[in-house]
């Protein structure tokens, strides 16, 4: 929905948080700064010892992490995901159409090996009604949920579901951090209503982890 009452709120430290887990280009190891060529020790190997080195090759079982583009919920029900980011107040800008779900861009991917998968949609619209995400208020422990991106899926299985109040997510990192063990954390607007507050007073945040690695498809 695009009336900001109803909106998920996610606060601009959630943007900081995503930040320091960015992927950085790799550092210089400490103390190496200003060297010359000279403050470099020199050891010559004796000749004809040395040996061809075989190119390095990727792991069969590493997979190139990618951005999900649709969730099959527990009904059956799939929901093709876009990405989000977040408004200047700190909203996350989830798309306005109930049918669709975004994905936090400052989050973990389908394939990462950490961090928490956030995807996030409407529960209702006064116009559409209510929307896939809502079968979320009643999800049970043990349900299955599969993320699919281009090419490559991974099945998820429910472990929680909480509800935390609308607002600040500050005390709430464990929704959104990059780090820790990789999850799926699913978000939607939980009641109750009350349009003289705002609207939905709840977020229904559930928590789903890996039942088997990612897999090319």
């Amino acid at each position: 929905m695009s009336v900001p009452t109803r909106a998920l709120m996610v606060t601009a430290c959630l943007v900081a948080a995503a930040g320091c887990a960015g992927t950085t280009d790799a550092t210089r190891p400490a103390g190496t700064g200003n060297r010359t060529s000279s403050d470099v020790p020199s050891h010559s190997a004796p000749a004809g010892s040395a040996q061809p080195v075989p190119p390095a090759r990727r792991a069969e079982s590493v997979v190139t992490p990618r951005r999900p583009t649709r969730v099959r919920l527990p009904s059956g029900r799939v929901v093709p995901v876009s990405g989000a980011g977040t408004t200047g107040s700190g909203v996350l800008d989830v798309p306005d159409d109930v049918d669709v779900a975004g994905w936090w861009r400052g989050g973990s991917r389908v394939g990462d090996p950490f961090g928490s998968i956030l995807v996030a949609a409407h529960v209702d619209s006064d116009s559409e009604g209510l929307g896939p995400f809502a079968e979320l208020l009643a999800v049970r422990e043990g349900a299955r949920v599969r993320l699919a991106a281009d090419g490559l899926g991974q099945d998820f299985e429910v472990r929680s579901r909480r509800l935390v109040p609308q607002g600040s997510l500050v005390d709430e990192g464990w929704i959104y951090d990059a780090g820790g063990a990789v999850r799926l954390t699913l978000v939607t607007c939980a009641p109750p209503y009350d349009a003289s507050r705002g609207g939905y007073q709840k977020l229904a945040v559930v928590t789903a982890v890996p039942v088997g690695p990612p897999e090319e498809s």
